[in-house]
């Protein structure tokens, strides 16, 4: 008997938001540059025209990328680029900035490539999407930067399902992404995610997954990059650093994740982050404010 579908990204992206912010639309005309700021990525849709995107040769990314048809160019980690359009043939765009809740604690941000560059052609259902996008964004009406930037979160998280379906064609790199492409996996994966403070053993884990201890084990650590305990450990403290932002108290954020009390789970963070909630919470601030 088949098991039903589960939702591998709503529980996710309800903790962890993704808000965008339109920016530009119509064509762009000689070089354009975005420089990298803190917690924040880009989502760029060419709809028509061709253009040439080029990188420092510091991001490790290709140098110079030539596109010549109508495709998504998303960056869910701060990094410069330039566009580089001839002005007797502008490419049209539309243009979003990404800010990701924690910034570069976001799962997502964590778990993706630095640059993902997909045709629209290959995901499947974009095209409504777009045209309301492009339509919304083409004339003057009540509401139009907040539609569009809806409309912009829709279109990323289609993306996102593109992704998970087919993480080796999206330079997807071994992590929680590559394990919610996988059926079982992914079973035990948003247990996790959407029970953070049930006391999860090895054996209930894979039990979620539909498999013994010792196949779970061994292909969570193939699929994933780490062990199912360390996984829960990770995303309990990046639960908790979220908790902190938010001011919620370590006392209450121990008694949501799963620990004894508050002193166990500062003695968990010192021991993972190299500091204690408070002070890690001090730094984290100053580092936005730069």
């Amino acid at each position: 008997m088949a098991t039903p579908p589960i939702d591998r990204l709503s529980s996710l992206l309800e903790r962890f938001s993704v808000r965008a912010h339109l920016f530009h639309t119509g064509p762009l005309c000689g070089v354009t540059t975005y420089a990298a700021k803190p917690g924040r990525g880009f989502l760029h849709v060419l709809r028509q025209g061709e253009m040439v995107v080029t990188h420092r040769a510091s991001t490790g990314l290709q140098k110079r990328i030539k596109v010549s048809e109508p495709s998504l160019l998303f960056y869910p980690r701060p990094m410069a680029h330039q566009f580089h359009n001839t002005p007797d043939d502008g490419a049209d765009f539309a243009c979003a900035t990404l800010d990701f809740e924690g910034g570069p604690t976001h799962p997502l941000v964590l778990a993706l490539p630095p640059l993902v560059l997909l045709p629209l052609s290959r995901v499947e259902g974009l095209a409504p999407a777009l045209a309301l996008l492009f339509a919304e964004t083409e004339r003057v009406q009540c509401g139009q930067r907040l539609l569009a930037d809806r409309l912009f979160e829709v279109v990323l998280l289609q993306m996102l399902r593109w992704l998970l379906d087919h993480p080796e064609d999206g330079g997807v790199p071994v992590g929680m992404l590559t394990g919610l492409a996988d059926p079982r996996l992914a079973r035990a994966l948003v247990a996790v995610h959407d029970h953070p403070g049930q006391p999860w053993s090895l054996e209930s884990l894979a039990q979620e997954a539909g498999m013994s201890r010792t196949s779970f084990a061994a292909r969570f650590k193939s699929m994933v990059g780490t062990t199912p305990g360390d996984y829960l450990a990770n995303w309990r403290m990046t639960l908790t650093q979220t908790g902190l932002r938010q001011g919620k108290p370590v006392k209450l954020l121990a008694s949501d994740l799963g620990y004894a009390n508050a002193s166990a789970l500062s003695r968990v963070f010192g021991q993972r982050m190299g500091m204690s909630p408070r002070q890690w919470l001090m730094q984290s601030r100053a580092e936005f404010c730069v």
